[in-house]
């Protein structure tokens, strides 16, 4: 994976891409704002199943006006998140931020597969009631929980607290972060 990641690394459009004055900084913007887009869509379904906010709006009518602009946001984050990867591989491949926002992620993937799969599926009987099923009350707190931690994870990802080079041969997080030797450390950084 490590030769891989360097070899993407120097490749002329992930040269290119970080170092660009105008397109980085367009990129890691609209990567934000789709997070914002796709976070805030979900919490609208989320803190409604949890009946805190949009009570007489039935589950199924808040979801079919939301998902749209749900779906359009995940796609363009992902799209922006993947280019921002390949700009800088091997630099996100070592963060630890960035492994826990990976982990994090599947998480939240897996809760909103559930949901749709085996929650949604029942939603006739539940729609308009205030009783809405445990099972959809839980779905949405592990969806509020995941999103806002894969949000912290993802602005810890710009600190370099526990960057390779910074971190103690041999040590815990070094292991954590698949951190390469001293030799290959040096090349990485130039």
């Amino acid at each position: 994976m490590q030769d891989f990641l360097a070899w993407m690394n120097e490749t002329p459009w992930s040269i290119a891409l970080r170092e660009s004055f105008f397109v980085w900084p367009l990129i890691e913007a609209t990567h934000v704002l789709t997070i914002m887009l796709f976070v805030g869509t979900i919490f609208m379904v989320d803190l409604r199943l949890l009946g805190l906010a949009f009570r007489k709006v039935a589950v199924s009518e808040i979801t079919s006006k939301i998902l749209p602009w749900t779906i359009a946001g995940f796609g363009l984050m992902v799209i922006t998140g993947l280019l921002l990867f390949y700009a800088k591989p091997l630099v996100y491949y070592h963060n630890l931020f960035f492994r826990l926002k990976l982990l994090i992620l599947i998480v939240a993937m897996g809760n909103i597969l559930f949901f749709h799969k085996r929650v949604q599926s029942g939603v006739n009987g539940w729609d308009l009631s205030s009783a809405i099923p445990k099972s959809a009350r839980a779905s949405a707190v592990i969806s509020i929980c995941s999103w806002i931690l894969i949000v912290v994870a993802g602005r810890m990802i710009a600190y370099d607290w526990f960057d390779c080079e910074k971190l103690e041969q041999g040590g815990l997080l070094n292991s954590l972060a698949s951190c390469p030797n001293s030799q290959i450390s040096m090349l990485v950084t130039e």
